[in-house]
């Protein structure tokens, strides 16, 4: 399980563009735009805990920056997926009726980003060295939230009296023609060197689909068990 950064490492120099996709569309296989973001908008109600109680009238919906961030995911095709903006991500929780805070939006925003960058990092880990780089790299083609379905992984740890992780999502890559499903749980936590920030923790790793991801699977439990075994 990994730790998440609250720091942005998205490149602000890079070109925003304008989002003209239908996001209820977003996850259909192949279908979506080269504009849209990496982020499952049906599920973005999760955030929502995440929320202050208490309303802020110095900052109003008005002056959240319609500004986006371009992600280092690359999409199929060309170019990379982009991340809604401060003004997009609160006109979609108020949508929901989830009652957002303007001045949320520029904290929980950069988190959100940061989060879903680190995600990608981490599938980054396991792609090494597994041939992606002959194709130009490792493209993410489909992502799903299923907040409300728990991994196999997940449930077993909630069994055995661990929390439940307040997000899924499962993520499709293309490595030169050979797709890998990516499950990914999303947890919270806080440090205790600082208790009053929250820390977030992705559990990423390839879905037991195919012989491929077994493989990958296995192979990444034997070089964790040789490491520990050559302390």
């Amino acid at each position: 399980m990994s730790s998440s950064s609250t720091k942005c490492p998205v490149d602000h120099s890079a070109p925003a563009s304008a989002c003209p996709v239908d996001h209820n569309t977003l996850n259909k296989q192949q279908d979506a735009s080269k504009d849209a973001c990496p982020v499952d908008h049906t599920s973005r109600s999760t955030w929502s805990r995440f929320f202050s109680s208490t309303p802020n009238p110095t900052v109003s919906s008005a002056s959240l920056s319609a500004e986006r961030e371009v992600s280092s995911i690359p999409k199929p095709n060309d170019g990379n997926w982009v991340y809604p903006s401060e003004a997009q991500f609160y006109a979609a929780m108020a949508r929901k009726n989830h009652n957002p805070q303007a001045a949320d939006m520029k904290t929980i925003v950069p988190i959100h980003n940061a989060v879903n960058e680190r995600a990608w990092a981490e599938i980054m880990k396991w792609e090494s060295g597994r041939g992606g780089e002959a194709c130009g790299g490792v493209q993410l083609v489909n992502f799903k939230g299923r907040p409300n379905d728990k991994s196999p992984k997940a449930r077993l740890n909630m069994l055995l009296g661990y929390a439940a992780p307040f997000d899924r999502h499962d993520w499709v890559v293309d490595r030169c023609g050979t797709r890998v499903r990516y499950v990914i749980d999303f947890y919270t936590g806080h440090n205790p060197r600082s208790p009053e920030n929250l820390s977030f923790y992705l559990d990423v790793r390839p879905a037991l689909d195919n012989w491929e991801s077994v493989k990958m699977r296995v192979e990444n439990l034997a070089s964790t068990w040789y490491k520990r075994l050559s302390v």
